[in-house]
């Protein structure tokens, strides 16, 4: 007898936190507990060969942009030929698929919510509140990956705390470890900007999509007033920004109109970022609005001090004055403060990576985060 099937619907399979969580979790799930298909409304990039587990379907529906109804019957047809035991929809953008999978005859209905996004950042849209409450009966348990998440579920949208379960994203620490004797640079593949990577250099760095919500303009807004404040410090400072999207090229713009295009690489989604994370010395994440970060816990498993805006559940990784810093959003002088304050004090550097890895070591565990999930699914099986 073949072990019970989950149906994880996404809206892209790509470079992104919610889709690495995916993957991790898929990865780590004992075969012989699950088995797992993978439904994009949209489709899917070369991260997928990050999945290790053998026999992972991946459909792509190619929704179209707009209003896009034929997606719905095709996400039906879907689901009654794979027939699942459990669909986990994940984040507005899916959470329709919850009655398509009722419909469908799918035994369990999971969703989870992993973060907005910048057109609804504090969860208050009426519209979007009004479909998540109708939509609500329809989910047997709802997953969070933060506290904050969890009580607007709650407070917002009305569901029960019995039928909510908050589980932290879980980061895999041996993949992502600190920086050793290997070197600065060492792993790296692909072509890599001349004299970027020394001994000497500091380098600023982040990972992330390159989209609205992430905020990624004021990064380099606030890099730009710490080479005007401190101009000795262009012979040191690099800021490498990881990642795609539309903002990408605005961003190299700005560095290239202020002079300062040297100083930065923005080199699109890579495969190597555990490698790139241990050639940084300090990670800064500006973004308005956030779930869980996993790019934040990876920084913080590379031994990396972190400095986050104060949204979402960034306040719940980030421990102030202790592993790093945290800031309020779009304010690019006070970023740039911080970012100072680490580049004066290598002490203060060291001591809060540090910290930081004790932190992942201690609370972040993907093993935590995968007997979470596997409580939920059991749960929503009543196995």
């Amino acid at each position: 007898m073949q072990p019970p099937l989950i149906v994880h619907v996404i809206h892209h399979l790509g470079v992104g936190g919610l889709e690495n969580g995916l993957v991790n979790l898929i990865n780590h799930i004992p075969p012989e507990r699950y088995r797992h298909a993978i439904v994009c409304l949209k489709g899917y990039s070369d991260f997928r060969r990050r999945i290790i587990r053998e026999n992972v379907e991946i459909v792509a529906l190619h929704k179209r942009e707009g209003q896009d109804f034929s997606v719905y019957l095709n996400l039906f047809k879907t689901f009654k030929r794979l027939r699942p035991d459990i669909v986990h929809t994940r984040n507005l953008g899916t959470m329709e698929g919850q009655v398509i999978a009722a419909f469908a005859g799918a035994r369990a209905r999971v969703h989870g919510e992993h973060g907005r996004d910048v057109f609804d950042l504090y969860g208050k849209n009426r519209k979007y509140n009004l479909l998540r409450k109708g939509i609500r009966p329809f989910v047997n348990h709802f997953i969070t990956v933060s506290k904050d998440l969890e009580d607007w579920l709650i407070n917002t949208v009305g569901a029960t705390p019995d039928r909510i379960n908050q589980i932290y994203n879980g980061v895999d620490s041996l993949r992502f470890h600190p920086r050793n004797s290997e070197g600065i640079g060492a792993g790296l593949s692909g072509d890599l900007p001349e004299g970027f990577f020394t001994k000497n250099t500091f380098v600023i760095g982040s990972v992330g999509r390159m989209t609205e919500v992430k905020n990624f303009p004021s990064l380099i807004r606030a890099f730009l007033l710490l080479v005007k404040e401190v101009p000795e410090a262009r012979e040191r400072v690099r800021l490498l920004i990881i990642g795609e999207g539309n903002s990408r090229q605005a961003c190299a713009d700005m560095l290239r109109q202020a002079g300062a295009e040297a100083l930065g690489w923005f080199p699109g989604e890579r495969a190597d970022i555990p490698q790139l994370m241990r050639a940084m010395d300090l990670f800064v994440l500006p973004s308005l609005g956030e779930g869980i970060s996993n790019t934040i816990l990876e920084a913080m498993s590379t031994g990396l001090p972190v400095i986050a805006t104060s949204v979402g559940g960034n306040a719940e990784l980030v421990r102030e004055g202790r592993t790093g810093m945290l800031i309020p959003p779009d304010v690019p002088a006070v970023m740039k403060d911080a970012i100072l304050k680490y580049y004066r004090n290598p002490i203060l550097s060291a001591n809060h990576g540090k910290a930081a890895r004790q932190q992942i070591e201690a609370s972040f565990s993907l093993e935590a985060m995968t007997q979470g999930y596997l409580g939920v699914y059991d749960k929503a099986l009543r196995l």
